[in-house]
């Protein structure tokens, strides 16, 4: 019988998804979709942790696809990774959707549509001067179909202001964001205690900063003629990275305040995916260090009972 359900893997960062994904896809003859914001731009690969030899073989999707310095949107996620799941479930194969992106997530389970939402340059201009609480402020007061997990640049509180904005304006299209075809799917979550996700997030950081180079591939990504306020748009490690080296901040202050930013993402991803479950999709709770073999059998057999 042809599959028609997809499997997800989400969790926080620093949860060890990408290898709990890739062993599924290996043991169910599946692919990987990947629903990581930031590991689709080309040259992002320390900040994103877009470590490809993890893949070991199994194809992946939604990597490296466009280059970095583009804004890459929710719309054309949907768009490309819809098509990447229906050509999978063509194929006779398993579509495994990977990644920490709840909102990348949930859209695609829930078989949303959605319109392209034109830039607003009158709108733009206004909340320019705007800091990134006033912003955050103004999007928690909306009626929002757009998610906020991600805003922790000006520049995105912005765009998700002005896609609110245009929803806000344009009600029959709302209507039909919300009139969706969900997907049947499975979702696995990748339980990890929160103290012990801050010290792998910390150990993680350091090892990228010392060992990786990071700070190297921003310096090479401006050198490539990358505009500063477009690494700074994809926040985290890009954002604050890319103010060190252009001299906006010191060493000390960037990896200081760098840390706190990825636990503050890592605590709004939970939040997120507890959103989720309240939202009417299911996930499965496993525990990050459970025996390889044991989590395989465990999500493989949920996903046979269509749970």
């Amino acid at each position: 019988m042809a599959r028609t359900r997809i499997l997800a893997v989400v969790g926080p960062t620093a949860c060890g998804k990408t290898g709990r994904g890739v062993a599924l896809a290996k043991a169910l003859d599946g692919e990987i979709v990947s629903a990581d914001s930031r590991q689709i731009y080309r040259g992002m690969d320390i900040g994103t942790g877009k470590d490809l030899a993890e893949y070991d073989g199994v194809p992946a999707h939604m990597l490296d696809i466009v280059p970095a310095g583009y804004r890459y949107n929710l719309f054309e996620y949907i768009r490309d990774a819809s098509r990447a799941i229906d050509d999978i479930f063509t194929r006779g194969r398993l579509p495994v959707v990977v990644g920490g992106t709840g909102m990348y997530v949930e859209h695609l389970l829930r078989g949303i549509s959605l319109p392209e939402v034109p830039p607003d340059t009158q709108l733009r201009q206004s909340l320019a001067t705007k800091s990134l609480e006033e912003l955050s402020a103004m999007l928690a007061a909306m009626k929002r179909l757009h998610n906020t997990t991600d805003t922790d640049t000006p520049a995105r509180a912005i765009r998700a202001i002005e896609i609110e904005t245009f929803y806000a304006s344009h009600p029959d299209v709302a209507e039909t964001a919300r009139n969706a075809r969900p997907r049947p799917a499975t979702v696995i979550g990748i339980d990890i205690p929160r103290e012990l996700r801050r010290q792998r997030i910390t150990a993680r950081l350091r090892h990228r900063l010392d060992r990786e180079d990071m700070v190297g591939e921003v310096r090479s990504l401006l050198d490539s003629g990358i505009d500063p306020e477009s690494l700074i748009y994809y926040g985290l490690e890009y954002k604050y990275l890319t103010l060190y080296v252009t001299g906006r901040m010191s060493r000390e202050a960037m990896e200081s305040e760098l840390e706190t930013a990825i636990h503050q993402f890592a605590k709004r991803q939970m939040t997120w995916f507890r959103g989720m479950e309240r939202r009417g999709i299911p996930i499965h709770w496993l525990p990050w260090d459970m025996p390889a073999d044991e989590f395989v059998d465990t999500a493989a057999q949920l996903y046979e009972e269509g749970s």
